[in-house]
């Protein structure tokens, strides 16, 4: 069985950059520490640390290794603050990170049922680019990050993407415009200002698929990085603006917004992003639980 005092004693080396730094931290003799490094290595049956020049660099199992106690050291320690939480009667933090090109309702959405929970939680909501997110995600100041595409392969961050369902795209006006346009949808958009999510949208690049595709050419007269923005000039008049059909019916209710028609094929997947390939955080493993009961995020709709 794993010794974790052990494993314990490397992490500490690990992350201090040595045995000599890494004794200075725990408190031990360098031989001391030595010795149990060199124990768990016979343990594990394979070497963690390889001579380079006069210093100590991992090696790959190494490395390894110092991914998972990285993950089981968080853990205990997020054990140990939720435990003193609940004993004293104190809500759990869930530090959530959302990426601004999701909609403010989606979030909600993916949210609420961590609302839900019989233990008292605090959702800390922080919203930014989804790069920045992953990397407060990657420090562990995040629990969870909400996106409209999956961790990127190319980004140094370790995580895990867990998809928690997807929505057509509709398009969506205010009445005056919408009575100002000529012909059918979507024969409609040809010729009429349209506002469009950033380029870091996902759902942009298969948008302007489509509206090549139905070979219209609408005015486009703004771009938008965050959502909250668009939908801010699209309410005022500015243009026909794309949006989940899943909060469609509050757009149109609450928002006053005449739904002109759907992008056919086009759709926005969702994603929980988190440093946990098996969730263990309760709110989380509700958001993904639900998600998982219901593919189908509308059921989940308050609108």
């Amino acid at each position: 069985m794993l010794n974790y005092k052990q494993l314990h004693h490397f992490w500490t080396a690990a992350r201090a950059g040595g045995i000599v730094r890494g004794a200075e931290r725990s408190g031990l003799a360098p031989q001391t520490l030595s010795g149990q490094i060199a124990a768990l290595e016979t343990e594990l049956g394979v070497s963690l640390f390889k001579r380079q020049g006069r210093n100590l660099a991992l090696t790959e199992s190494g490395r390894m290794v110092l991914d998972y106690a990285e993950e089981i050291f968080r853990l205990g320690s997020e054990l140990e603050d939720a435990l003193r939480s609940r004993a004293a009667g104190r809500a759990v933090p869930f530090r959530v990170g959302i990426a601004d090109v999701v909609p403010k309702a989606i979030a909600w959405l993916l949210l609420a049922p961590s609302m839900d929970l019989p233990e008292p939680m605090r959702i800390v909501c922080r919203e930014g680019k989804f790069d920045a997110l992953l990397g407060e995600l990657a420090i562990h100041k995040l629990d969870v990050v909400l996106a409209d595409s999956p961790l990127p392969g190319n980004m140094d961050v370790r995580g895990y993407s867990h998809a928690l369902g997807e929505s057509t795209i509709g398009l969506y006006a205010t009445p005056a415009l919408a009575a100002s346009l000529q012909g059918d949808f979507p024969a409609c958009l040809d010729g009429a200002p349209l506002l469009l999510p950033g380029a870091e949208a996902s759902v942009r690049a298969p948008l302007l698929r489509w509206v090549e595709a139905a070979r219209m050419r609408p005015r486009i007269v703004g771009e938008f990085d965050d959502s909250a923005l668009m939908r801010a000039f699209a309410e005022a008049g500015a243009g026909i603006f794309p949006s989940a059909s899943l909060v469609g019916e509050q757009l149109c209710r609450q928002a006053g917004m005449v739904h002109l028609g759907d992008a056919d094929g086009v759709t926005e997947t969702y994603y929980a992003i988190s440093v946990e390939r098996r969730l263990t955080h309760p709110a989380v493993r509700a958001i993904s639980e639900a998600a998982m009961a219901s593919r189908q995020l509308g059921e989940r709709n308050p609108s």
